[in-house]
């Protein structure tokens, strides 16, 4: 019954996006990374049609009574072919759907997992995040990934996160915490107690640059909190799936701290933000995929909040 219903995913995406017949089995792999625990790798690119959204990595885990899904992908189809994949591996009902922050790659599946019985998880600023952006991402991504996003819907979160929150399902604890605003505004992790396993979400960037839509300096003081955090391995919100902990944290760390020192070495100078996002980070090139197109962005959103510094 359970390939039955992946084989209907994969026709249904076929008949509706022809040049990407085959996504729901093609495209998505789910790998058991720890017992009970499972991830997807997403893409290390931008979002397209082509690969319909899925560039971000993707969780669940599996208690005795349910499953907690983490991140949902960057479009419905994504999100169907996440659910037809973890009904391959477990019956058992989904009753959370946790959101680590609001971007598009991470909540654009949301919809897929709406039912009865699921609730809907995130950080206490995610409703907020969300009702500000979420139609305006929607709108944005269709000028590049067309009827790929069709059906995408905001869902947004009806349990929040202010601190820390405690899930239990079943045997099973999970612990999420909501942090200062760091990459965006909304940045939750989750932790399974289990095995030790932590979904960073976009608080651990590899090999994809490093992102900020929310603030450069609270970025480095999250990711030095985070490191004082007890578990054997995490899931980075983009790049390779399973990295050991915390010395995931370590290239991130160095690339923010140089953009950081950068940046105000520049202020110093007197540079114009169009100067400073013209050099600033560059020694970090070579170590990051992705650097085109996001460093500029990182340089001039961190000498905004840089340049008012007490001197």
């Amino acid at each position: 019954m359970l390939r039955i219903l992946t084989a209907i995913l994969t026709v249904a995406a076929a008949l509706l996006f022809p040049s990407v017949a085959g996504a729901a089995d093609a495209f998505f792999a789910l790998a058991e990374i720890a017992p009970g625990v499972f991830a997807h790798q997403g893409e290390t690119a931008l979002m397209t049609r082509d690969n319909l959204g899925g560039i971000a990595n993707l969780g669940a885990i599996v208690g005795e009574d349910a499953i907690a899904v983490i991140d949902t992908g960057g479009s419905l189809i994504q999100g169907r072919a996440f659910l037809a994949a973890l009904r391959e591996k477990t019956q058992k009902p989904i009753r959370y759907v946790i959101n680590t922050h609001a971007h598009p790659d991470h909540v654009f599946g949301n919809a897929a997992f709406a039912g009865p019985g699921v609730t809907f998880v995130g950080h206490k600023n995610l409703p907020r995040a969300l009702a500000a952006r979420g139609e305006h991402y929607v709108a944005a991504f269709r000028a590049t990934m067309g009827d790929a996003l069709d059906g995408v819907t905001i869902v947004p979160p009806t349990l929040t996160v202010a601190e820390s929150l405690t899930l239990d399902l079943g045997g099973r604890e999970i612990e999420l915490v909501a942090w200062r605003t760091a990459h965006s505004e909304a940045d939750l992790t989750v932790l399974d107690r289990k095995t030790g396993t932590l979904f960073a979400g976009d608080l651990l960037f590899l090999q994809h640059v490093p992102v900020v839509d929310g603030s450069l300096l609270g970025f480095l003081d999250v990711a030095d909190r985070l490191a004082t955090i007890k578990a054997e391995r995490v899931v980075p919100g983009h790049g390779p799936m399973v990295a050991p902990w915390p010395k995931a944290l370590d290239d991130e760390r160095a690339y923010l701290t140089r953009l950081t020192a950068d940046l105000r070495a520049a202020i110093r100078k007197g540079e114009s933000v169009r100067e400073a996002a013209g050099t600033a980070g560059n020694e970090e090139k070579s170590k990051w995929r992705l650097f085109e197109d996001y460093n500029a962005r990182n340089a001039t959103a961190g000498f905004a909040e840089l340049e008012w510094e007490s001197p």
